[in-house]
């Protein structure tokens, strides 16, 4: 049955689709030597590369969960010639895998790593409302007039913040849970208010939470990867 570059790509554990659609854009994906339209399907027996190298898939490919505690300053991309402190060759796990999403380099804490680009793609659809946990420090006190228009909505990025959960932890100190994942968005949203983040932790994704000390990882527990997938029964179907 044929499938869709991008498709093909992420079923193969090669990268997720949105890092398909990049590679295609750059013209590193060829199938039978030609270099593909986006949304050009692969059939069987074509002969798919990227930057040469031939991909294939595996049927012995074992589906790969992680959750890693990302230090400050570890890149989330895949690019190792552009970015020596990316997040794989950081880990140097084993066999392929890439990143759910990303956290920026100044912040910390979990983020997934599989080898699975369905999951990839149902977690990644912000419509889908699966929240975010994060401890936030900034540079001045806070009160509740900043709890309150934090947790109402912010203007960033020609856009209001959906409505969120915000708890006061300290005087400078508060949690947030978030439903989307807007580029750079807490620092914006308090950039917006006059504060600036001097730390950013994330400490749960859905039902995974933060377990292990910084620069570690572990694999999904089985009662983990099962709940997970049944937050997930509810997500849009990807597109074939």
């Amino acid at each position: 049955m044929a499938s869709r570059i991008n498709k093909y790509l992420s079923e193969v554990g090669y990268c997720s689709r949105r890092a398909a659609d990049k590679l295609i854009e750059e013209g590193k994906v060829t199938i039978n030597d030609q270099i593909p339209e986006m949304g050009t399907k692969v059939k069987e027996g074509d002969q798919v590369k990227v930057e040469g190298k031939r991909i294939e898939k595996s049927t012995k490919q074992k589906n790969i969960y992680l959750a890693f505690n990302k230090p400050v300053g570890v890149v989330c991309t895949t690019d190792k010639r552009r970015e020596p402190n990316n997040i794989i060759e950081y880990i140097k796990f084993p066999t392929r895998i890439f990143p759910i999403g990303r956290l920026d380099k100044p912040s910390e804490g979990l983020i997934f790593l599989t080898n699975d680009g369905d999951i990839v793609n149902k977690i990644l659809r912000a419509k889908n409302n699966h929240e975010k946990e994060y401890i936030v420090v900034v540079n001045r006190q806070i009160n509740k007039d900043f709890i309150k228009r934090m947790s109402n909505g912010v203007e960033i990025l020609d856009t209001i913040t959906k409505s969120c959960f915000v708890k006061q932890l300290g005087a400078k100190k508060f949690k947030i849970i978030l439903t989307q994942g807007l580029n750079r968005q807490i620092r914006r949203m308090c950039e917006s208010l006059g504060y600036r983040v001097k730390s950013l932790k994330r400490v749960r994704i859905m039902n995974i939470k933060l377990d292990v000390p910084t620069g570690k990882y572990r694999e999904f527990t089985k009662e983990e990867l099962s709940k997970l997938n049944g937050l997930l029964d509810d997500s849009s179907k990807t597109f074939d």
